[in-house]
């Protein structure tokens, strides 16, 4: 796992730990599942999803009555994270403060980290 001991590897904002406690007592499930795929113009594409049960890989994170479940893939990209949820007048989401991204594309669904070019050089 991709964690520092005693240290969580993302951190919610108030917004996003009543977001995700919502969601999570209008589903009854055991947490709020993040991680990340390929996709989107930048190259990647972060997941999230309501989950049932923590997977036996998952880093769990608690805030109060929020908890997120940082799936083994995303794990070493989602360090230092933090995860807000912001409500405006067009639109309303989460945000991800991610400061492991290098480039997003111009509508902010797709990102592009640093460790990403390494493994594309080596394929």
């Amino acid at each position: 796992m991709f964690n520092v001991p005693g240290q969580d590897p993302v951190t919610m904002t108030d917004a996003a730990v009543a977001q995700i406690a919502k969601l999570m007592a209008r589903e009854n499930a055991a947490g709020f599942r993040i991680g990340v795929k390929k996709g989107g113009c930048a190259g990647m594409e972060y997941t999230m999803e309501i989950a049932a049960e923590a997977g036996p890989m998952d880093i769990v994170v608690e805030n109060g009555p929020a908890r997120v479940l940082i799936a083994p893939m995303a794990q070493m990209f989602m360090l230092g994270t933090e995860i807000d949820y912001e409500t405006g007048l067009l639109e309303s989401g989460f945000k991800f403060r991610n400061p492991n991204v290098v480039e997003a594309c111009g509508c902010g669904e797709s990102i592009k980290f640093a460790d990403m070019d390494a493994a594309d050089a080596k394929a």
